[in-house]
């Protein structure tokens, strides 16, 4: 949480922005006269937008946080109106639930959408609003989506200096093949699983098993990947409750040490939400229990309650990806290397172009698409080189996968940097090294988009630049010959 790389300070200024942004939500919220269940949504709306709005561009960021009424307010309004009729009410969460997860097929935008209406049918059954509270609840998200708008657009845009690297776009595919697709429907059904269950346990608090069934298939994309979110969420509920225990319940929701305490909590949700999200979800439980404090209901059977839900949910979700329509870890990571192979040549080819005298080649971008891709490969392979898999020989496979795409990156960055140089130029050895990794990729994964150039008279001369991209040409190489192994037997393996 402490450690992890944060370069420019940027998880740092996304934090303190975020403190900023809630907290003039909540001002303008209290500062309106709306009542402390408004003020509770609207801070909700602000942390949220903030949080889930991620376009590569500041211009579709503001147009994404513009999409979020549209997807939310009628939500709201349907959830509040349904509250008194659970069957139909239930039903039609889980409708909400599929068609929130089914929108991530389109990226970014799809995904902050579909997780801003989901969250705004939770928002009324944590403090179980009926349709008499609707117009303070819409004042509440209008005031708050405003407010962090003017922090985050206005007054501190911190990624109009430092753009958001671009995301790869999600995994293709056609009908149930579409890992979108599939996820929409094991996350249906582990909710549905999770809301049974839940309701069991308590008639008040089920939603929160729902809750986490639908948080752990966020940013997930195979069975092996939803299962150690669910056991990072499990853990982190369980130290958040302890820490709840400790801070919260002596607080006795007393509203200045609340408000301070929530506040670090917003700051910890997004400063640690990239590098462990069991920390974040410790901040996120500890944040529940405060706003449970000031709504006047909070005592330790309620976070016992909090720990039984969540395991409830997380069970859910369990079952879901290991009996419907189970996408594998093999499959997801066998195409995030594929893709991120494909990137390491299409960076090698560009910057032969490039190199050879071509000066519209750049490599810069594709070898920033790799490293987006890299996380997405470190992302896919986390379950098997987690602590708790008992495989040693597929945990030391995949670490070794892991090595040798890292090994690639850093020749390609290196690469990159000196065909950036101008007094870098031709040399015809270039030609050939950039044949060979085309032939050490299309022996992975097949034929690849970019052909090699052709091959150009030897230059006599000795060119610094040449030799330097030579040098950074062998080494992906060499990696590329190294990785048929690995990958050869996680295919066998069925890894």
């Amino acid at each position: 949480m402490f450690m992890a790389p944060d370069p420019g300070l940027f998880r740092l200024r996304v934090s303190v922005r975020a403190v900023l942004g809630v907290g003039l939500a909540v001002a303008v919220c209290e500062l309106a006269g709306l009542s402390l269940p408004a003020s509770i949504t609207g801070g909700l709306a602000a942390l949220l937008a903030l949080f889930t709005v991620g376009d590569p561009t500041v211009r579709g960021q503001a147009l994404t946080t513009a999409l979020l009424p549209v997807a939310g307010l009628p939500v709201l309004a349907l959830a509040t109106a349904l509250h008194g009729t659970p069957p139909l009410r239930d039903a039609t969460w889980l409708a909400v639930i599929f068609c929130g997860v089914y929108a991530r097929r389109w990226g970014p935008r799809g995904h902050a959408l579909g997780i801003f209406a989901f969250m705004m049918f939770f928002t009324t059954q944590f403090l179980h609003a009926v349709p008499d509270r609707l117009p303070q609840l819409y004042a509440a998200v209008a005031l708050s989506l405003a407010a962090s708008s003017v922090v985050r657009f206005g007054a501190w845009c911190v990624e109009r200096h430092s753009p958001l690297p671009a995301a790869p776009a999600p995994l293709d595919g056609r009908g149930l093949a579409r890992p979108a697709t599939r996820q929409a429907f094991q996350a249906t059904a582990a909710c549905a699983f999770a809301l049974t269950a839940g309701q069991l346990l308590s008639h008040d608090r089920w939603y929160w098993a729902v809750g986490t069934a639908w948080w752990i298939f966020v940013n997930t994309a195979s069975r092996g990947e939803t299962l150690i979110r669910g056991f990072r969420r499990v853990l982190g509920t369980v130290t958040g409750i302890v820490a709840g225990l400790l801070v919260a319940v002596p607080l006795h929701g007393a509203p200045a040490p609340t408000a301070a305490l929530v506040a670090v909590c917003v700051f910890g949700i997004f400063y640690t939400a990239a590098p462990s999200y069991s920390w974040m979800m410790f901040f996120v439980t500890v944040m529940a229990g405060l706003l449970y404090g000031l709504l006047g209901v909070l005592h330790p059977g309620l976070l016992g309650l909090r720990l039984a839900e969540t395991g409830v949910g997380a069970l859910g979700a369990a079952l879901a990806v290991a009996l419907i329509l189970p996408i594998t870890t093999h499959a997801v990571t066998d195409r995030w290397v594929e893709r991120a192979l494909h990137a390491v040549h299409g960076c090698t080819a560009a910057a032969a172009r490039r190199l050879a005298g071509d000066a519209q080649a750049d490599p810069a971008p594709r070898a920033a698409e790799l490293e987006a891709l890299l996380g997405r490969v470190r992302m896919a392979l986390a379950p098997l080189v987690h602590p708790l898999n008992p495989v040693r020989a597929r945990k030391a496979r995949a670490r070794q996968v892991l090595a040798l795409l890292d090994d690639c990156a850093r020749e390609v960055r290196g690469l990159a940097a000196v065909a950036a140089d101008p007094d870098a130029s031709h040399d015809a050895r270039l030609t050939a090294a950039c044949r060979r990794v085309e032939t050490a990729v299309e022996t992975l994964v097949g034929a690849v988009p970019e052909r090699a150039l052709a091959a150009h008279p030897a230059d006599p001369g000795h060119h610094p630049g040449a030799e330097q991209a030579l040098a950074h040409l062998h080494g992906p190489e060499r990696a590329l010959v190294a990785l048929a192994a690995p990958l050869r037997r996680s295919r066998l393996a069925g890894v």
